[in-house]
């Protein structure tokens, strides 16, 4: 006869899979699109975690959507190629020889990169692009900029589409555009915003590289109301990089995303923390404060 002690860590396992319970009910059947990026792309250990992460999220019956970057990808083929990149106020200028790079990098290699391993943990999952079934239809951000995209037109069907058929869609941020022939690139926070808007999505989740939205103090606030984050753009405390993310969640709000989380997604799990406990990861935005992260 086999025997064996309980373990401590067994038993802690197993209560907070029970404690997951009501936030596993609380989600099934909901839209959550995920940002992914920063440095955990680059990493094949992390990579492996949050597709882990985002097959068991499918497995409990949440819809995920992963939106994903690629700008060091980018960066380094460029490099490669001798392309010399042109800024206009700190911005890089997307050129035809630019886009033509970046829609290799990310609809080619950083794409099937996540699709691979989403399938290695067991899960299905199909890449495409904003590309595919006019999914994305963009307008020039900023004229000087050259192919940097806007999207003006969303048509999220396919994605509803995979969410019937069981599978995980992996979108990379490369549009068409209103005229033949176009091809944009989109910041990869504003793609993602926009697909959360057009899906009604319940969650919007940001992975960064910060472990979310600061205080005076340095304390990150765990839930703002758009007042609030409009309040502490105007002071300065919110600046930088937090700016575009934070403008971001404000636009998906008013599109009808339900909550915009900001995390780091350096920490491990980082999403099933924010969704299946109660205190969550990061910094919560939404419109209606209530006083549990439900």
């Amino acid at each position: 006869m086999r025997q064996q002690t309980m373990n401590r860590d067994w038993t802690a396992t197993a209560r907070t899979l029970s404690e997951a319970l009501p936030y596993m009910q609380r989600f099934s059947g909901a839209i959550v699109v995920v940002k992914f990026g920063g440095n955990a792309m680059g990493d094949e250990a992390a990579m492996a975690d949050f597709a882990r992460d985002i097959v068991l999220m499918r497995q409990v019956g949440i819809n995920p959507v992963v939106v994903h970057g690629g700008g060091p990808m980018i960066n380094d083929l460029l490099k490669k190629l001798g392309i010399q990149s042109k800024f206009v106020r700190g911005k890089r200028v997307t050129d035809k020889a630019t886009v033509e790079v970046v829609e290799m990098v990310l609809t080619g290699l950083v794409n099937k990169r996540i699709v691979q391993a989403i399938m290695d943990e067991g899960g299905r999952a199909v890449g495409l692009s904003g590309k595919d079934d006019d999914l994305m239809v963009c307008e020039p951000d900023d004229p000087e900029l050259g192919f940097v995209g806007r999207p003006v037109e969303m048509n999220v069907q396919v994605l509803r589409d995979l969410f019937a058929a069981g599978i995980i869609p992996v979108v990379a941020p490369v549009a068409t555009g209103m005229n033949a022939n176009e091809t944009f690139n989109v910041n990869g926070d504003t793609a993602a915003g926009a697909i959360a808007g057009a899906l009604k999505a319940d969650r919007l989740l940001l992975l960064t590289d910060v472990s979310g939205v600061k205080d005076e103090t340095g304390a990150v606030v765990t839930e703002l109301s758009p007042a609030q984050v409009r309040e502490m753009t105007e002071k300065g405390v919110i600046a930088g990089g937090m700016i575009p993310k934070t403008e971001t969640a404000l636009e998906a709000l008013e599109k009808g995303v339900r909550a915009v989380v900001i995390l780091d997604g350096r920490v491990p799990n980082a999403c099933l923390l924010e969704l299946f406990t109660e205190h969550g990861a990061g910094s919560m935005i939404r419109s209606t404060p209530r006083p549990a992260r439900d």
